[in-house]
């Protein structure tokens, strides 16, 4: 276990790269994957790992937990991050490897971080020298790898989860971080500021260790106890975790759409104010709503549509901050609405009849007919004005011959849908 850490110099390194442990005993958190008994510890321990991606949130331990494979293994460990390298340093380990292999018989680990940064056509490199075993290939992703790798080489690595760290393992890797820092200094803290760091630091194990670092650095002098109040004129603001363009915003915006499919007013304020405060563009949370109004409330509530157009409209005369308030409105609107998705279900089906049935000739009896000719041939012969009939319907029939049984749209009993049912109903008896 006398192999290097990754990040290793002469340069004075923050307080979480200092405390990266070289140990599985050390490594707080991801019981699920690397506890006692689990397959990927007994690998790690034996010093033979597979290849595979470590993918998990910002902080949770995925550079941690190679750094460990690295002082387990007899294997040449390869460090790379796919922010600052390319594929030509890529070739390169490769053929360092190879050479290795040739020479020594030893094998080797390439550590590729943050590799959903390789693009899905660079990332075939990696592909032939993990096919025939030159290298053992651990890559650490933040994104949705079935997502950011491609198949190929996804269907030749194990995919590990890494979760957010819980509060307890937040709280031992703060009083890890606490004791190395007042280790020349009498200062104690206490179990309600080490409790603000554990929820301040959102399961991120780095954030947690990077206020410990901070706080010491702006101690007052004389300092002997860090209370919760002190701690708080420390830290910054809680910035949520949030990407506008993967995976958090689909997660984000399907947990929004579904807390107002049921019917949860504060789920649904929650999401929407997350998805705001962390950046999200209003106007996209707006033509969503609009989605949510005719997907999912339809005509059990007419006026959902109109609400959602106006607080679009609204936001966008308004702009943020003042424009979300419109939204929050339609939002709550959308939330207590009665909800029917038969509007959404008779589409699909009118859809599907339209592409089997995409020739069906018009009824003479609704055809335009503008010409004498056309008056001749038989348009728009026999047809009846239903406003000028008894009860306004002529009980006519208005589709094709081959659809003319057909029954698309079923409203519910919620809300006007109620109404409409009835109404549907006495159609049909007038029309016999």
């Amino acid at each position: 276990m006398d192999q290097p850490g990754l990040f290793e110099g002469s340069a004075p390194q923050p307080l979480a790269a200092r405390l990266r442990p070289d140990d599985l005993d050390l490594f707080f958190g991801q019981s699920h994957i690397v506890g006692e008994g689990t397959p990927l510890r007994e690998a790690i321990e034996s010093g033979d790992v597979p290849s595979m991606v470590f993918w998990g949130p910002p902080g949770c331990g995925k550079t941690t937990l190679a750094n460990i494979i690295a002082g387990y293994t007899d294997k040449n460990f390869e460090p790379f991050s796919a922010v600052t390298e390319g594929v030509p340093r890529v070739r390169e380990i490769i053929k360092e490897a190879k050479n290795l292999r040739v020479r020594e018989g030893r094998g080797t680990i390439l550590f590729c971080d943050e590799i959903h940064r390789f693009n899905k056509g660079q990332q075939d490199a990696f592909l032939p020298c993990v096919e025939d075993g030159t290298i053992t290939l651990i890559g650490a992703t933040t994104e949705n790898p079935s997502f950011e790798l491609n198949s190929a080489l996804l269907s030749r690595l194990k995919v590990y989860v890494l979760n957010s760290l819980d509060e307890k393992a937040i709280g031992d890797i703060a009083r890890r971080g606490a004791e190395e820092e007042s280790a020349e200094q009498t200062v104690a803290i206490g179990d309600d500021a080490l409790a603000l760091i554990s929820r301040y630091a959102d399961g991120d194990g780095r954030r947690a260790l990077n206020a410990i670092e901070t706080l010491f650095k702006h101690l007052p002098d004389g300092t002997t106890e860090v209370d919760e109040e002190l701690l708080r004129n420390v830290l910054d603001r809680r910035m949520p975790r949030y990407d506008k363009s993967g995976e958090d915003h689909f997660n984000h915006i399907s947990a929004l759409h579904k807390a107002v499919r049921g019917s949860d007013v504060e789920g649904t304020l929650y999401w929407l104010a997350r998805m705001l405060s962390a950046g999200e563009d209003g106007l996209y949370v707006a033509r969503r709503l609009v989605r949510m109004a005719t997907e999912d409330i339809g005509l059990a509530d007419p006026r959902a549509l109109s609400i959602t157009i106006a607080a679009k409209e609204a936001y966008h005369f308004q702009g943020p901050p003042e424009g979300e308030l419109a939204l929050a409105e339609a939002a709550i609107y959308l939330a207590t609405a009665p909800k029917s998705n038969k509007v959404y279900e008779a589409w699909a089906r009118a859809r599907k009849a339209a592409s089997d049935h995409p020739n069906e000739p018009v009824p003479l009896h609704i055809r335009n007919a503008p010409t004498k000719l056309m008056k001749e041939l038989g348009y728009g012969k026999d047809y009846k004005y239903d406003p000028a009939e008894e009860d306004g319907v002529a009980g006519q029939t208005y589709l094709p011959d081959a659809l003319k049984d057909s029954s698309w749209y079923e409203p519910t009993q919620m809300g006007y849908e109620k109404t409409i049912a009835e109404r549907l109903e006495w159609f049909k008896k007038k029309r016999g």
